[in-house]
Protein backbone atom coordinates (compact mmCIF):
# COMPACT_ATOMS: atom_id res chain seq x y z
CA UNK A 1 0.00 0.00 0.00
CA UNK A 2 2.88 2.35 0.84
CA UNK A 3 4.41 1.70 -2.57
CA UNK A 4 1.16 2.59 -4.37
CA UNK A 5 0.75 5.80 -2.34
CA UNK A 6 4.39 6.77 -2.90
CA UNK A 7 4.10 6.03 -6.61
CA UNK A 8 0.93 8.14 -6.83
CA UNK A 9 2.59 11.11 -5.11
CA UNK A 10 5.66 10.79 -7.34
CA UNK A 11 3.47 10.64 -10.49
CA UNK A 12 1.51 13.67 -9.37
CA UNK A 13 4.67 15.69 -8.71
CA UNK A 14 6.17 14.65 -12.03
CA UNK A 15 3.08 15.78 -13.95
CA UNK A 16 2.98 19.11 -12.07
CA UNK A 17 6.61 19.82 -12.96
CA UNK A 18 6.05 18.79 -16.58
CA UNK A 19 3.09 21.15 -17.00
CA UNK A 20 4.92 23.96 -15.22
CA UNK A 21 7.85 23.64 -17.63
CA UNK A 22 5.71 23.76 -20.76
CA UNK A 23 3.79 26.80 -19.51
CA UNK A 24 6.93 28.81 -18.79
CA UNK A 25 8.58 28.04 -22.14
CA UNK A 26 5.73 29.23 -24.35
CA UNK A 27 7.04 32.07 -26.49
CA UNK A 28 5.68 35.55 -25.84
CA UNK A 29 5.95 38.57 -28.08
CA UNK A 30 7.73 41.75 -27.17
CA UNK A 31 5.76 44.97 -27.57
CA UNK A 32 8.49 46.21 -29.92
CA UNK A 33 7.51 43.40 -32.33
CA UNK A 34 3.94 44.72 -32.50
CA UNK A 35 4.24 48.52 -32.45
CA UNK A 36 6.99 50.96 -33.37
CA UNK A 37 7.01 54.38 -31.67
CA UNK A 38 8.59 57.25 -33.61
CA UNK A 39 10.21 58.27 -30.32
CA UNK A 40 9.94 57.06 -26.74
CA UNK A 41 11.16 60.22 -25.01
CA UNK A 42 10.06 63.85 -25.26
CA UNK A 43 11.63 66.87 -23.57
CA UNK A 44 9.24 69.80 -23.17
CA UNK A 45 12.14 72.07 -22.26
CA UNK A 46 11.21 74.99 -19.99
CA UNK A 47 7.49 75.40 -19.38
CA UNK A 48 5.42 77.82 -17.31
CA UNK A 49 4.08 76.64 -13.98
CA UNK A 50 0.32 76.05 -14.00
CA UNK A 51 0.10 75.75 -17.79
CA UNK A 52 -0.57 72.11 -18.77
CA UNK A 53 1.28 70.67 -21.78
CA UNK A 54 0.64 67.64 -23.98
CA UNK A 55 2.62 65.55 -26.43
CA UNK A 56 1.49 62.89 -28.90
CA UNK A 57 3.70 59.80 -29.02
CA UNK A 58 3.06 58.50 -32.55
CA UNK A 59 3.28 54.77 -33.23
CA UNK A 60 2.67 52.36 -36.09
CA UNK A 61 1.30 48.83 -35.96
CA UNK A 62 4.13 46.70 -37.39
CA UNK A 63 2.52 43.38 -36.44
CA UNK A 64 0.61 41.00 -38.66
CA UNK A 65 -2.81 41.70 -37.10
CA UNK A 66 -4.73 44.60 -35.53
CA UNK A 67 -3.13 45.69 -32.26
CA UNK A 68 -4.88 46.78 -29.09
CA UNK A 69 -3.34 49.15 -26.55
CA UNK A 70 -4.75 47.65 -23.36
CA UNK A 71 -3.63 50.41 -21.02
CA UNK A 72 -1.47 53.50 -20.66
CA UNK A 73 -0.64 54.35 -17.05
CA UNK A 74 1.60 57.04 -15.59
CA UNK A 75 4.18 56.96 -12.83
CA UNK A 76 2.31 59.73 -10.99
CA UNK A 77 -0.98 61.63 -10.93
CA UNK A 78 0.50 64.74 -12.55
CA UNK A 79 0.73 62.87 -15.87
CA UNK A 80 -2.38 61.81 -17.76
CA UNK A 81 -1.90 59.42 -20.68
CA UNK A 82 -4.69 58.78 -23.20
CA UNK A 83 -4.57 55.63 -25.32
CA UNK A 84 -6.45 54.77 -28.52
CA UNK A 85 -9.82 53.21 -27.71
CA UNK A 86 -10.10 51.12 -30.89
CA UNK A 87 -7.73 48.49 -32.31
CA UNK A 88 -5.12 49.85 -34.71
CA UNK A 89 -5.14 48.00 -38.04
CA UNK A 90 -2.01 46.38 -39.48
CA UNK A 91 0.23 49.04 -41.03
CA UNK A 92 -1.80 51.94 -39.59
CA UNK A 93 -0.69 54.61 -37.10
CA UNK A 94 -2.15 56.22 -33.99
CA UNK A 95 -0.94 58.09 -30.88
CA UNK A 96 -0.67 57.81 -27.14
CA UNK A 97 -1.24 61.31 -25.78
CA UNK A 98 0.78 62.37 -22.72
CA UNK A 99 -0.51 65.29 -20.64
CA UNK A 100 1.44 66.94 -17.83
CA UNK A 101 -0.16 69.42 -15.40
CA UNK A 102 3.00 71.49 -14.60
CA UNK A 103 1.72 72.27 -11.09
CA UNK A 104 5.04 72.15 -9.22
CA UNK A 105 8.14 74.15 -10.16
CA UNK A 106 11.35 72.25 -10.82
CA UNK A 107 12.74 69.63 -13.18
CA UNK A 108 10.66 66.54 -13.92
CA UNK A 109 10.90 63.18 -15.64
CA UNK A 110 7.82 60.99 -15.79
CA UNK A 111 7.19 57.54 -17.24
CA UNK A 112 4.15 56.22 -19.07
CA UNK A 113 3.74 52.45 -19.21
CA UNK A 114 1.99 51.25 -22.39
CA UNK A 115 0.60 47.70 -22.27
CA UNK A 116 0.10 46.16 -25.71
CA UNK A 117 -2.24 43.14 -25.97
CA UNK A 118 -0.22 39.98 -26.64
CA UNK A 119 3.05 41.42 -25.29
CA UNK A 120 4.64 40.21 -22.09
CA UNK A 121 6.05 43.55 -20.86
CA UNK A 122 4.81 47.15 -21.24
CA UNK A 123 6.71 49.74 -23.24
CA UNK A 124 8.01 52.82 -21.45
CA UNK A 125 7.53 56.34 -22.76
CA UNK A 126 9.21 59.24 -20.96
CA UNK A 127 8.48 62.95 -20.72
CA UNK A 128 10.84 65.45 -19.17
CA UNK A 129 11.38 69.17 -18.76
CA UNK A 130 11.63 71.96 -16.26
CA UNK A 131 8.69 73.86 -14.80
CA UNK A 132 9.46 77.53 -14.10
CA UNK A 133 7.52 79.87 -11.83
CA UNK A 134 5.68 82.72 -13.60
CA UNK A 135 8.49 85.20 -12.75
CA UNK A 136 11.27 82.83 -13.82
CA UNK A 137 9.40 81.98 -17.02
CA UNK A 138 9.02 85.69 -17.86
CA UNK A 139 12.78 86.14 -17.38
CA UNK A 140 13.46 83.09 -19.53
CA UNK A 141 11.22 84.42 -22.33
CA UNK A 142 12.89 87.85 -22.15
CA UNK A 143 16.36 86.28 -22.41
CA UNK A 144 15.20 84.09 -25.29
CA UNK A 145 13.83 87.15 -27.14
CA UNK A 146 17.15 88.99 -26.70
CA UNK A 147 19.01 86.05 -28.21
CA UNK A 148 17.06 86.20 -31.49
Amino acid sequence: MKKIALLSVFSLLLSVFAFAQTASTTPTKKAEELVKFAETRHDFGKIKQGVPVTYDFAFKNIGSAPVVIESATASCGCTTPVKPEKPVAKGKSDVVKAGFNAAAAGPFEKTIFVKVAGADQPLELKIAGQVLSADDYAKYEAEKAKGK
